[in-house]
């Protein structure tokens, strides 16, 4: 994981006009690792009201740098992306950030990498764009394909901490409570599912062995354990126990003493 490389990553909002879409991004790149957020202009500011969104993130909020001219806000990168929903009649140079991601770690090695989103309602301005090395297009449906601010952050935020190795970590196995059941387990199991789908003539219609090959390949690719095969094997008991009751049941209400 190089989390050194995302420490040089850069989000900048251009005139962000609502509270809790700053909010949203700060929740963002601290699920992603990234730490430094600088503001242009914002409509409104409450670093109170911002914690109270974005728990436990009083770090990120503390650093964050604001500016009353972008320009500013992007002296110190080597280098910039900005973000668009759609791609536009300038020529520019559009990625997709998947493709881009790994590119701005490679160039965050020389120095800070600034990410760029604009304002909510209409996005980067062709000026900010025109400070672009590139621009990132976030692929949606054409349909629809505007985004809300903080999660047009994260999809950004989430590509370059895959590309750093953030998604590295082998995924933690399901806990099993008991050993993995025997072939003896199985074979009873089996045997109490024939004898339970026997006693409500399951099999009136149905091939017995069709029936319990099917069975057999549907619970051995399940891979039970001992524990889950034993409460297969009992419903199948239960199912001739239940019968057996109802019968009983039904025999002292014919036969009254």
């Amino acid at each position: 994981m190089r989390a050194d490389l995302l420490d040089e990553i850069v989000i900048v909002l251009d005139e962000p006009q609502d509270l809790v879409n700053i909010a949203g991004v700060i929740r963002a790149m601290k699920n992603m690792g990234l730490s430094r957020l600088r503001l242009v202009r914002p409509a409104e500011f409450d670093a109170y009201r911002i914690a109270g969104i974005a728990h436990r993130s009083e770090d990120l909020i503390e650093a964050i740098e604001r500016f009353e001219v972008l320009e500013d806000a992007v002296a110190d990168a080597v280098h910039l992306v900005g973000t668009t929903a759609r791609g536009r009649t300038a020529q520019r140079n559009y990625v997709r950030p998947r493709e881009a991601a790994p590119l701005l770690l490679a160039r965050a090695a020389d120095g800070p990498v600034a990410v760029l989103f604009g304002r909510e309602d209409r996005g980067l301005s062709n000026r900010a764009l025109d400070l672009c090395h590139e621009v990132a297009i976030v692929p949606t449906d054409p349909e629809y394909s505007s985004l809300n601010l903080a999660q047009a952050c994260l999809l950004i935020c989430y590509e370059l901490y895959l590309a750093a190795g953030g998604g590295e970590a082998p995924l933690p196995e399901g806990k099993r409570s008991a050993r993995r059941a025997t072939q003896e387990d199985l074979e009873e199991t089996y045997a109490a599912l024939r004898g339970g789908l026997e006693r409500i003539e399951f099999f009136k219609a149905r091939t017995p062995r069709s029936v319990m090959r099917t069975l057999r390949t549907l619970i051995g690719r399940a891979e039970p354990d001992r524990r889950e095969a034993r409460l297969v094997r009992a419903i199948g008991f239960e199912i001739g126990n239940y019968l057996d009751r109802v019968l009983e049941t039904r025999e002292d209400r014919d036969d009254p003493e």
